[in-house]
């Protein structure tokens, strides 16, 4: 169900949610750096674990050696073929962090297709009252 498309657009439900961890999921291993966007990024290669329940084969991430933030991610299937390219883009201060106010995903097998989403801005640390995670307040929220 991770794999399917969020709404359906171009992103995965797994994109959004991220329900499995980068860290614990995932055996990395530094490709060197490259420049994006005129940002110096390490370029790190993301091979599941054997246990993990994850979505995708590999994942080939591009980290901003500055901010830490991504700029780009491929996501590859089990058999090594390229499915998303996703592109962090338009760098800003939001919600007082420095952070991409677009994401683009381009499928690597529908040529001229993309989906992008703009964040126009974020808060973070809001106070949230713990009743907002209630089953009756999700029932509204839908």
């Amino acid at each position: 169900m991770m794999s399917q498309s969020w709404m359906g657009s171009d992103f995965t439900n797994d994109d959004l949610v991220k329900q499995s961890s980068t860290v614990e999921d995932y055996n990395h291993k530094l490709l060197g750096t490259e420049t994006i966007d005129g940002r110096s990024c390490y370029k790190i290669q993301m091979d599941p674990k054997e246990s993990a329940a994850v979505v995708w084969g590999k994942v080939v991430v591009w980290i901003d050696k500055a901010e830490y933030m991504q700029l780009k991610a491929e996501f590859y299937d089990e058999d090594n073929y390229l499915v998303n390219t996703m592109y962090g883009k338009q760098v800003k201060t939001l919600g007082g962090k420095v952070l991409p106010s677009v994401m683009e995903v381009v499928p690597a097998d529908e040529p001229g297709n993309k989906t992008i989403i703009e964040y126009l801005s974020l808060d973070f640390d809001k106070p949230m009252n713990d009743s907002f995670f209630s089953v009756q307040q999700m029932k509204k929220v839908k």
